[in-house]
């Protein structure tokens, strides 16, 4: 392939948005090289589903060389992007993993897909007591966090320090913080019971905090009140208009509108609250004189690129793209965006390289779907808003849909099923405990 004269595109991320540009390419007439820290790809969207024990983690994640195993013209390259040298066309890495450095990248066409992370505002020293689900390694540190939490109750017998191992703080009240929400209240009341002696695990406390006046507020209010009761159904204490202020391994302090602080003792505290974009847009932006916003997305051209630099484009989370005035607009940070993304950026390289006019951008919403628990979702979608169990219905085919892999595909619906039936979850288990010894 080093010998190919096909132009050469590079593809940094293996996420939505990235692997959608690299299979769009794999017919074209160019040499194509993803480039991904990691050596798969991660269905997001269903992480929290591997913290609460439903799915097993390779069940949402699949190799990226598999994708690729038949396709002569794309290449993967494990290594993490650290800087871009636009002038000589080249992307710079640095090694993963132990692996041994990757020499720079050259490029014709640069496709740039960083993706985000989750946010603490400032608070990064609560990273390490309030994790996330945006990856796979945090979710699966999530999981042995919750499942740990219930053992450490069984053992615990004084009655203070119990209650404080069975509550749960979710900070955040976006799809993710429901339905993490959810899916904790569905392991405590559904799942667990009479899986220990010593406690009822459905005694235990799920709050969901969230510091504006209604969850999923990119949903109509409609939509976000039906998610609301339905959280409240199965357990969840949601805690609206109410911000955290502190966070440490004993508990969680909140602000309630009245300006009065209250401290939460838990011992378990997920955060899914804000994002930023990743650090790739801020260095883009210091390259090319684009825009960054205070999210740290960069803003791109309609046409996807960097201003004065047609042969860049970036997608995805870590980006504002120009409206037709001139003005940035921040798309929804949901797979389908990035994906269209990803497929408009194929469409874009091959039509530069035919030398044809490339149009602006433009997203077609397809709607909105959060899961709340079991048979029970919201969907706000351009033909109808659904809630109940038509939505579940609609979430669950969707998920499918777009997962990575027939394999993928059968074993999830497998589990799901499995799930429904039985209320049961296959995927509880404590590996490689790395927390520290209990107090």
């Amino acid at each position: 392939m080093s010998d190919s004269q096909a132009p050469r595109v590079v593809v940094v991320g293996g996420g939505f948005a990235g692997l959608q540009a690299a299979m769009h390419l794999r017919d074209a007439q160019v040499e194509v090289t993803v480039i991904d820290r990691r050596n798969f790809h991660l269905f997001q969207p269903l992480t929290y589903q591997v913290a609460t024990g439903a799915l097993a983690s390779s069940e949402v994640a699949y190799p990226l060389r598999s994708i690729f195993k038949d396709c002569p013209n794309v290449r993967v390259l494990m290594g993490e992007a650290r800087d871009f040298d636009l002038e000589a066309r080249q992307v710079l890495l640095e090694s993963v993993a132990g692996l041994p450095d990757p020499p720079p990248i050259s490029y014709e066409h640069l496709i740039v897909a960083g993706g985000s992370h989750y946010s603490y505002f400032g608070h990064d020293e609560w990273t390490d007591v309030a994790p996330q689900v945006k990856s796979l390694e945090s979710a699966l540190v999530v999981r042995r966090r919750i499942l740990r939490a219930f053992e450490a109750a069984e053992l615990e017998s004084d009655e203070t320090r119990r209650q404080a191992w069975l509550t749960f703080v979710v900070v955040g009240a976006g799809p993710t913080g429901v339905e993490m929400a959810g899916q904790i209240a569905e392991l405590a009341r559904d799942t667990l019971p009479g899986d220990f002696r010593a406690i009822d695990t459905r005694s235990g406390r799920i709050l969901l905090v969230e510091a504006t006046d209604r969850v999923l507020t990119s949903f109509p209010p409609s939509l976000s009140g039906k998610a609301a009761s339905a959280l409240e159904k199965l357990g969840v204490t949601v805690c609206l208009e109410q911000m955290v202020t502190e966070i440490d391994h004993e508990g969680v302090s909140v602000k309630h509108p009245e300006g009065r602080v209250e401290r939460i003792p838990a011992r378990t505290v997920i955060w899914a609250a804000g994002v930023a974009a990743s650090s790739l847009a801020a260095r883009l932006g210091e390259l090319t004189g684009a825009e960054v916003d205070r999210a740290g997305r960069v803003t791109v051209e309609p046409d996807l690129s960097l201003p004065g630099h047609p042969e860049v484009m970036a997608l995805g989370d870590m980006v504002r793209v120009r409206g037709p005035d001139g003005s940035p607009q921040a798309l929804p940070g949901v797979a389908p965006v990035a994906m269209q993304e990803g497929r408009y950026a194929a469409r874009a390289v091959i039509s530069r390289l035919e030398g044809t006019p490339v149009s602006p951008f433009k997203y077609h919403d397809k709607g909105n779907l959060a899961t709340i628990g079991r048979a029970h979702a919201v969907a706000d979608l351009p033909w109808a808003r659904l809630s109940g169990f038509p939505a579940w219905l609609t979430w669950l085919v969707v998920h499918l849909f777009y997962l990575v892999g027939w394999q993928n595909r059968v074993l999830v619906f497998m589990r799901w099923l499995f799930s429904f039936i039985t209320r049961g979850r296959g995927g509880r288990l404590i590996t490689e405990e790395p927390a520290p010894p209990l107090r």
